[in-house]
């Protein structure tokens, strides 16, 4: 992350320092060669002010070029010409403040050249900074336009995680509604408005990305009794949650296609009845979920479009917490375990 540039009130203050201490250092010069005070103090002045004008004026213009090698040798032949103009501009400035000093015009004759080298030594220097701060400058830039499009894909590709779930899910129950309805048509009606408080609470949680464990659970139960509908007494679901858990976050739906998954396989997969578990726990901080179903060895086999839950969970907390590790699946004694961590943002 790019940390925040020096205010322009910082530094404007740090270029005029820089400036008053070489006047006082070239007024403490001339005293020392023998000019007497005033004149000394009009010349550092003089001097000093003309060559900030100069400094400002190269630092507004580096504002405009690419670091390049090629831009290099512009901006020294600017240096350059801008030292001549200043010498030049500095001799006739006090030519006409300074009157009746033979002996200090001498000086100043003789230390046109060293004056012309000092300020060409400011002048590049000042240069060179201000194209080393161009430089940090459009590197932070660019990397915060990195990190604003990484973020904008993230985000477009969770939105789009949540739009295939919504349909993935409802598309199956409006077929399951659709079989009760000539057979079972209370229980259809009854699948129809738990579809829609399952619908209406997705709505409202989609511009949240993580949600209590409490509310997780309170609409994972709308989508279990939807389930209970289509299946009937042979789904069972037994759910354990720790002390503690519940205020924990996880993102919102997510739970919902692991136990859809776990459906999914433990039913179309066994005779009769099955349970499925739901486990909470804490560790740390992070939150561990277990969601385990039995499963027929002899009979389980992949079926086409079954794997988008878990797929699109393990994608999601990649998305969210930028690790691979938060999901987990295993099998004991005929029995598939899904384990999810959930690392607490603090």
């Amino acid at each position: 992350m790019s940390k925040p540039p020096i205010s322009y009130a910082k530094i404007t203050l740090a270029y005029a320092v820089w400036w008053i201490v070489w006047g006082g250092v070239q007024a403490y010069v001339l005293i020392s060669l023998g000019t007497d005070q005033r004149t000394a103090l009009i010349d550092a002045a003089v001097t000093q002010f003309i060559f900030a004008v100069a400094g400002y004026t190269i630092n507004t213009a580096m504002h405009s070029y690419q670091p390049s090698i090629r831009n290099s040798f512009y901006v020294l032949g600017w240096s350059v010409a801008l030292s001549v103009l200043c010498v030049f501009t500095e001799k006739w400035v006090l030519q006409q403040l300074i009157i009746g000093q033979p002996s200090y015009f001498d000086l100043l004759d003789r230390s046109l050249l060293l004056r012309g080298i000092f300020g060409w030594l400011m002048i590049t220097l000042i240069a060179v900074l201000t194209w080393f701060q161009v430089y940090v400058g459009e590197r932070q830039e660019s990397e915060k336009r990195k990190e604003e499009a990484t973020q904008l894909a993230r985000e477009a590709e969770l939105t789009n995680l949540r739009q295939q779930l919504q349909p993935h899910f409802l598309f199956n129950s409006l077929n399951s509604i659709s079989a009760l309805i000539g057979s079972r048509p209370e229980e259809a009606r009854k699948m129809i408005q738990q579809l829609s408080d399952f619908l209406r609470g997705t709505v409202k949680k989609d511009d949240r990305p993580l949600v209590t464990l409490e509310e997780e659970l309170s609409h994972l139960q709308l989508y279990l009794d939807i389930e209970k509908v289509r299946f009937g007494h042979r789904l069972k679901t037994d759910i354990r949650i720790s002390e503690g858990s519940t205020s924990l976050k996880l993102p919102y739906l997510l739970l919902q296609p692991v136990m859809e998954n776990a459906i999914k396989f433990g039913l179309y997969d066994t005779t009769g009845e099955i349970t499925i578990t739901l486990s909470t726990k804490v560790e740390g901080n992070t939150l561990i979920i277990e969601v385990t179903n039995p499963f027929d060895a002899s009979t389980a086999s992949a079926r086409p479009g079954t794997g988008f839950g878990l797929t699109s969970v393990q994608r999601r907390l990649y998305l969210l917490f930028f690790r691979n590790d938060l999901l987990a699946t295993s099998s004991h004694e005929n029995v598939f375990i899904t384990t999810i961590k959930i690392p607490q943002v603090l």
